[in-house]
């Protein structure tokens, strides 16, 4: 006769059977994070307008101040997400940065946006850690990166849709109405996530779990633990560059096409933002499915390899996007570079919850936001937009053409870190 089946195996079955709605509604939080925070980049001229602030100041509000309170207060949430609930976490999260979203409609002035922005940045500090580490207790790791690439979706998407939603309601109702719209939806997603998920047992998909130490690690053990494993910090610096690049064309984006190509808010709406969430898609999901086989058949340091090589292979159709006069020639090489270039979330956020010890998973992630956001969103939408303001003078309208193309230039400083980072898992794989 069979042993009746425990509460904690009970509990298990209950959570690997909601493993795919889980995934779900942490990506649709994830959706819900990018569009509120990108919504302003299409609302951007109309805001500039209305508040008369110039593209710095645009620069600051949507990055540098949104990314001092949203990177600082992610250790803290962090440390708690590592020993207490994560899904309240992420529910109470989704509902404050929402209503900030909301909020911001409501201003009339630089002062006031800058506030409602940087309760944004307060809400979204409680989202991505403990999502990623809810997402890596759910998913073994030959299975993680795709995982972690659905997630990294509502990145791609979450912008795409902003723009779609943003430019049809800045064009018939104005930009205020606009994060109304956006902002207040995510409430009911907060009640949905709060009402369906289920809190994963740590380590659920790892076999270490049982070396594990139950006793919850402190900050600077996490701190330590981090800087001493290189191939990480090499995947973090990869990772910031590109975000630091992404963040500020994104930021400048809308702009980009409207002044230098006379694009039209709906023209962005409906055609290019439709089209880039397609190409997001399949980029993301392909390139996720692509690491997840590598790292089978060849171990996990292939999928820091497959990034450079996707990452290079997008850099000549970036450049050729930002040099370009013709229309037609930038749109297409607009698509294909986001198709390389949407490859890289999904190992990253995988590599590192994969390289982290089990309970410092949501630390591990902390840290790296931390990083990525203080310096790729803190530096990224500010820098573009005060080069693109110290060359106005000179260049006119076309001076943000040529602070893209700057940052575009980076790029070969992050692919070299990524490669590092391929080299040095493999490294340490051959050792084990």
């Amino acid at each position: 006769m069979s042993s009746p089946t425990s509460l904690p195996e009970v509990q298990a079955t209950f959570v690997a059977k909601r493993r795919a709605l889980t995934l779900l509604l942490l990506t649709l939080a994830y959706f819900f994070s990018y569009m509120d925070r990108s919504i302003l980049a299409i609302l951007q001229e109309a805001i500039i307008r209305d508040l008369h602030v110039s593209d710095f100041a645009m620069g600051i509000i949507s990055g540098t101040a949104f990314a001092i309170f949203y990177a600082g207060l992610g250790l803290p949430v962090a440390r708690l997400a590592d020993r207490s609930n994560r899904v309240r976490i992420i529910a109470i999260a989704l509902a404050i940065w929402s209503g900030f979203t909301a909020l911001g409609g409501l201003a009339m002035n630089f002062w006031q946006l800058l506030g409602a922005r940087i309760g944004v940045g307060v809400g979204e500090a409680g989202s991505s850690p403990p999502s990623h580490s809810i997402i890596a207790d759910l998913y073994p790791p030959d299975k993680r990166t795709g995982a972690m690439a659905i997630y990294s979706l509502g990145v791609g998407l979450g912008a795409a849709m902003g723009t779609t939603i943003g430019g049809t309601v800045l064009f018939f109702y104005g930009w205020r109405m606009a994060l109304y719209v956006v902002g207040l939806p995510g409430l009911a997603l907060a009640l949905l996530i709060w009402a369906l998920v289920p809190e994963p047992k740590r380590g659920l998909s790892d076999a270490q779990l049982a070396v594990q130490r139950d006793d919850q690690p402190s900050f600077m053990e996490s701190l330590r633990a981090l800087l001493a494993n290189r191939a990480a910090l090499h995947v973090i610096m990869g990772f910031t560059l590109t975000s630091m690049i992404g963040y500020g064309h994104s930021a400048f984006g809308p702009s980009y096409l409207q002044r230098s190509f006379a694009f039209g808010p709906l023209d962005i709406a409906w055609k290019i933002a439709p089209a880039a969430a397609l190409v997001i898609l399949a980029g993301t999901i392909g390139s996720g499915k692509l690491a997840d086989h590598l790292a089978r058949s060849g171990g996990l340091h292939v999928q820091a390899t497959m990034v450079a090589v996707l990452k290079t292979c997008a850099l000549p159709f970036t450049v050729w996007f930002y040099s370009t006069s013709s229309v037609t020639v930038a749109v297409a090489s607009y698509m294909a570079a986001l198709f390389f270039t949407s490859c890289y979330l999904g190992p990253t956020f995988s590599l590192i919850q994969s390289e982290a010890p089990i309970r410092q998973r949501a630390m591990w992630s902390a840290i790296t936001l931390l990083v990525n956001n203080l310096i790729g969103l803190g530096l990224g939408p500010a820098l573009v937009g005060g080069v693109s303001t110290l060359l106005k003078p000179a260049y006119g309208a076309e001076s943000l053409r040529y602070a893209m193309f700057i940052f575009a230039a980076i790029t070969p400083w992050a692919i070299f870190h990524y490669w590092r980072a391929g080299v040095l898992l493999k490294w340490a794989s051959a050792r084990r």
